[in-house]
C-alpha cells in the first residue's frame, strides 16, 4: 500500500471535508459569499434528508423510493403551523370541513369495527357507502365554500399562527406518522414491492397536496412565509447593524471622499445584510444536523443499533435468534422519515415559499439516494459529504459547463458546429456530472467515500 493510500485510509474523514471546505472557499472568492453560502445551507438541509434515508437503507436495508412524500408533509407543515388563520374562509367553511373529516374518520373506524365483528359484509358495504356518500357531500361543499374566499390572495383555511420553528417539529411528526401507517402496510413486502409501494404512496400525497386548494392553496403556491431569522429590510435600517458593517469595512471606507462613503456604505449594508440572514439559517441548521449526527451515532453504537445491523445482514438468522423483523423495521422506517419531514420543513422555510410542483423524484429521490450511495451508506458523516458534494455539483454543473465551453471556443472558429452543439446542452451536464461520479465511486470504493466503519474491517 502506497504512502497516499496509508495517510488516506488514516485521516480520509478530514481529507474529504477539508477538500469540500476549500471547494466552497474557491467559490466564494471566485463568485461571490452570497452564493457560496445559499450552497451551503442547502447542503445542510439536503444533508439532514439523507441521514434519514442512511438510517432507512444504511442501518436497516429499507429501500424507500417516497422521499419526496414525506419531505412534502414537512414542507406543508409549515404552511399548516405558522401560517396566520383566514379568518373568513374558516367561517364559512371551516366547521364544515372538520365535520366532514370527522365523519370521514367514523365511516372508516365503524367499517373496520364491523369487519371485526364478523357482521354481514353487504351491511358493512351498506354503511361505509352511505358514510362516504355524507362524507364527500359535505366536504365538497366545505371545499367549494373556502375556495372562493379570496383565491388570488387566499382561498384556503390558513394556518394556526404560530412560530415556525414549531413546524419543523411537526413536520418530522407528520411524516413520522405518515410512515406508521405506511410500514404498518407495506414493510411486509419484500424490498422491490416495498420500493413500488412506497414510491406509489409518495405520488398520492402529492397529487392531494396539489389538488385540494383549499389545504394549502394546490399548485397556486403559498408565498411570503414566516421565518425565523430578521428580514434584510429591518437589518438595513436597524443602528448597530450599521455600525457593525462600518466597522468591518472602516478601512476600505476612509479611502473614499466622504461624499462618496454614504453611498459605499449603503451597498456595503445591502450585501452584508443578505449574508448575515443566511448566516443565520447557517448557524440553526448546523446545530440541527449536529444533534440529529450525535443522536444517531449514539443510538447506531447502542444495543439497539448491533440489533438492527444484524437483522440487515441476516433477517433470517435474526429471526431465528428471536427478533422481530417487522418491529425492527418499523421503527426504522418512521424514524428516517421523520428526519425527512424535518428536512423537508426546514427546506420550505429557508425558500420562504411552498411550491408543490417543485417535488420532483429527480431532486427529493433520485438526488438523495445518490448522496447516500457516494458518502457511504451506513456512515453518518459519509451521507454528510455525500450530500455537500453531491449538491455542490449539481449547482456548479452550470458554470463549470459555461467554462469548459468557453475553453474550447478559444481554440475554435466562431460558430463552429461543436461549440454551439455544447452551448446548447450545458444544461445536460449536471446529469453526465452525477452518472459520472456515481460510476467512479462505485468501481473504485463500492463503499462509498466513508465507509460503514463494521464494513473495512
Amino acid at each position: 500500500m502506497s504512502n497516499f493510500d496509508n495517510i488516506w485510509q488514516s485521516h480520509k474523514t478530514t481529507i474529504s471535508f477539508t477538500i469540500m471546505a476549500l471547494l466552497l472557499l474557491f467559490v466564494g472568492f471566485n463568485q461571490s459569499w452570497a452564493l457560496v453560502l445559499g450552497i451551503f445551507n442547502l447542503c445542510l438541509i439536503s444533508a439532514i434528508m439523507a441521514l434519514g434515508v442512511n438510517i432507512q437503507w444504511g442501518y436497516a436495508g429499507l429501500f424507500n423510493v417516497g422521499i419526496m412524500g414525506f419531505a412534502a408533509l414537512g414542507g406543508v407543515s409549515v404552511i399548516l403551523i405558522s401560517q396566520q388563520p383566514v379568518a373568513e374562509a374558516i367561517e364559512v367553511g371551516g366547521f364544515k370541513m372538520l365535520f366532514a373529516l370527522l365523519l370521514g374518520a367514523i365511516t372508516i373506524v365503524t367499517g373496520v369495527l364491523l369487519n371485526r365483528k364478523g357482521y354481514n359484509k353487504w351491511l358493512i358495504a351498506l354503511v361505509v357507502i352511505i358514510g362516504y356518500l355524507a362524507t364527500r357531500y359535505y366536504f365538497s361543499n366545505a371545499a367549494d365554500l373556502i375556495e372562493k374566499v379570496n383565491p388570488a390572495k387566499t382561498g384556503y383555511l390558513g394556518g394556526l399562527g404560530m412560530h415556525v420553528m414549531f413546524s419543523w417539529i411537526v413536520g418530522g411528526l407528520a411524516a413520522a406518522g405518515a410512515a406508521w401507517s405506511i410500514g404498518k402496510i407495506t414493510l411486509g413486502l419484500r424490498a422491490d414491492y416495498l420500493a413500488i409501494a412506497t414510491l406509489g404512496i409518495a405520488e398520492i400525497t402529492l397529487y392531494v397536496i396539489k389538488n385540494e386548494d383549499w389545504f394549502v392553496r394546490g399548485v397556486k403556491n403559498v408565498a411570503g412565509l414566516s421565518r425565523p431569522v430578521p428580514y434584510e429590510v429591518n437589518l438595513q435600517n436597524s443602528v448597530w447593524f450599521q455600525d457593525m458593517v462600518s466597522w468591518f469595512h472602516s478601512s476600505s471606507l476612509e479611502l473614499l471622499p466622504l461624499a462618496d462613503q454614504t453611498a459605499q456604505l449603503s451597498q456595503y449594508v445591502r450585501a452584508s445584510s443578505v449574508i448575515f440572514v443566511k448566516l443565520c439559517y447557517s448557524g440553526l441548521f448546523i446545530t440541527i444536523l449536529v444533534v440529529m449526527i450525535v443522536l444517531a451515532n449514539l443510538a447506531l453504537d447502542s444495543p439497539w443499533g448491533r440489533k438492527v445491523r444484524a437483522i440487515r445482514d441476516n433477517e433470517v438468522a435474526a429471526s431465528a435468534m428471536g427478533k422481530d423483523i417487522t418491529r425492527q423495521h418499523l421503527q426504522i422506517f418512521v424514524i428516517g422519515s421523520a428526519i425527512v419531514g424535518v428536512a423537508g420543513a426546514l427546506l420550505v422555510t429557508y425558500n420562504g415559499i411552498f411550491i408543490p410542483t417543485s417535488y420532483q423524484p429527480l431532486r427529493f429521490t433520485f438526488l438523495i439516494w445518490v448522496m447516500v450511495i457516494v458518502g457511504g451508506s451506513g456512515n453518518n458523516l459519509g451521507s454528510v459529504i455525500g450530500a455537500f458534494i453531491i449538491w455542490f455539483l449539481w449547482i456548479q454543473s452550470g458554470p463549470m459547463g459555461l467554462w469548459f465551453v468557453e475553453m474550447i471556443g478559444n481554440f475554435t472558429e466562431e460558430g463552429n458546429i461543436i461549440t454551439e452543439f455544447l452551448e446548447d446542452r450545458v444544461h445536460f451536464l449536471r446529469y453526465i456530472l452525477m452518472g459520472s461520479v456515481l460510476l467512479t465511486v462505485m468501481r473504485f470504493t463500492p463503499g462509498g467515500i466513508l465507509p460503514e466503519k463494521n464494513k473495512e474491517l
